[in-house]
C-alpha cells in the first residue's frame, strides 16, 4: 500500500510503500477513504510537544482523522461486516481498567495508544484499529465531511462540554481554522452566542457563514474592548497554537468566567495570578473526546448541526498540506483522500 510517511521530525513526508497490515485479534483492517489534516500533525512532524515526541514512533504514519470501509476483520469483532463506514480517532486504545477509563475519563488513561503517534495512522490507503474505539459513521455524512470529525469537531465539543456554557451565554473563539469553525457551529446549535476572532478576513467570512454573532479582527480593534462592549465572555476558548492568542484571549473573560485551553503553543501561555484571583477566573484544558463524547457529536453532526468545511488532496499532497498549515493558508481542513488518486 502507498503510504506518506515521516522518518525522522523536521523531514518533509515521503511516500513509500508498504505492507497491508493484517488485522489481529479485536483488530479491523480499514480502506482509508479520508484522512484529515490536523495541526497536531505539523507539531508532532516538527517534533514540537516533548512529551509526545518521546513516545512517537518513528518512522511514522501520521494522521488521527480517519474515515474508511471495513476491508478485513480480525477474530473477536463482532457486530461489524465488510464495507462497514467507520472512522478512527485519536485514541486507538484505551485500558478500560484504570481509574481513569472506569470513571469516564479514558482520554486520561496512562496505558492508552494513540492514533498516528504511538501506532501508524491514516496518511495511508490501509490502516488498522482496534474494534473496541472505532466509531460507526451515520449515513447522511459523506465518508470526507466526516473525517475532521474524529479530531478537531471533537476536540472542541468536549473542550465546550467541560467548560459549562450555556444558552444565552456569550463564548469567544480564538482562531477560526479547522477547530475553530466547528466549535462556533456546536456553540451556534447549543444556543450560545459567539464572537469569532482571526486576523485573517477568509476564516472570519468562514465563522460568519457558521453562525458567529461578532467578528473581530485584532489588527483593527481591541478585542478586549469589542468583547467587555457586549459583557465580556463568559467562556473564551483558544483554538490557535499561537502563544499571542492566549495573551489577547485571557483579558476578554468576564469575572468568573472561563478560558478554555485547547490550541498548543510550544512555548508556556502567560497567565496573572493576580488577574485570576480578582476576577475568580477558572482556567481548563480539554484533551479530545472519549467514545461517548464523538458519540454525542457524530449523532449531533447526523441532524445537521455541523458542517466541515473542508477540500479534498490526493495523498501525495500530504507534505504540501502541512507546509500551507505552517503558512497559515488553509481555511477550513485539508482532506487526504487516499483512493482518488
Amino acid at each position: 500500500m502507498r503510504a506518506a510517511v515521516l522518518s525522522n521530525f523536521g523531514v518533509p513526508l515521503q511516500l513509500a510503500e508498504l505492507p497491508v497490515p493484517e488485522p489481529g485479534p479485536g483488530e479491523l483492517l480499514i480502506q482509508v477513504r479520508a484522512c484529515g489534516v490536523c495541526h497536531s500533525d505539523l507539531h508532532l512532524a516538527e517534533g514540537d510537544w516533548d512529551l509526545l515526541k518521546r513516545i512517537t514512533k518513528m518512522p511514522l504514519v501520521l494522521g488521527h482523522e480517519i474515515t474508511g470501509v471495513v476491508a478485513a476483520m480480525g477474530p473477536d469483532t463482532d457486530g461489524f461486516s465488510l464495507g462497514d463506514r467507520v472512522g478512527v480517532p485519536w485514541l486507538h486504545w484505551t485500558c478500560g481498567k484504570c481509574e481513569y477509563c472506569v470513571s469516564g475519563r479514558e482520554t486520561l488513561c496512562g496505558e492508552q495508544a494513540i492514533t498516528g503517534v504511538t501506532v501508524d495512522g491514516g496518511y495511508a490507503e490501509y490502516v488498522k484499529a482496534k474494534a473496541s474505539h472505532v466509531a460507526r459513521v451515520p449515513d447522511n455524512l459523506s465518508l470526507e465531511e466526516a473525517a475532521p470529525l474524529f479530531c478537531a469537531g471533537l476536540t472542541v465539543y468536549k473542550a465546550l462540554k467541560s467548560s459549562g456554557i450555556r444558552a444565552g451565554e456569550t463564548l469567544a473563539v480564538f482562531g477560526i481554522g479547522g477547530l475553530g469553525h466547528l466549535a462556533v457551529q456546536i456553540a451556534v446549535a447549543q444556543g450560545v452566542r459567539v464572537a469569532a476572532i482571526d486576523i485573517a478576513p477568509a476564516k472570519l467570512e468562514l465563522a460568519k457563514e457558521c453562525g458567529a454573532t461578532w467578528l473581530i479582527d485584532p489588527a483593527k480593534e481591541q478585542p478586549r474592548k469589542a468583547l467587555r462592549s457586549v459583557g465580556g465572555a463568559h467562556v473564551a476558548m483558544v483554538c490557535s497554537g499561537a502563544k499571542s492568542a492566549y495573551e489577547t484571549a485571557f483579558p476578554c473573560v468576564r469575572k468568573g468566567g472561563t478560558l478554555v485551553v485547547v490550541g498548543m503553543p510550544a512555548d508556556p501561555i502567560p497567565v496573572s495570578a493576580v488577574t485570576l484571583v480578582a476576577g475568580e477566573l477558572r482556567i481548563i484544558a480539554s484533551a479530545v473526546g472519549t467514545r461517548a463524547d464523538l458519540a454525542e457529536l457524530l449523532e449531533l453532526a447526523s441532524r445537521g448541526g455541523i458542517r466541515c468545511r473542508y477540500e479534498t488532496q490526493p495523498l501525495a499532497n500530504a507534505a504540501d498540506a502541512l507546509d500551507r498549515m505552517k503558512r497559515g493558508e488553509i481555511t477550513g481542513r485539508v482532506v487526504l483522500t487516499p483512493d482518488r488518486e
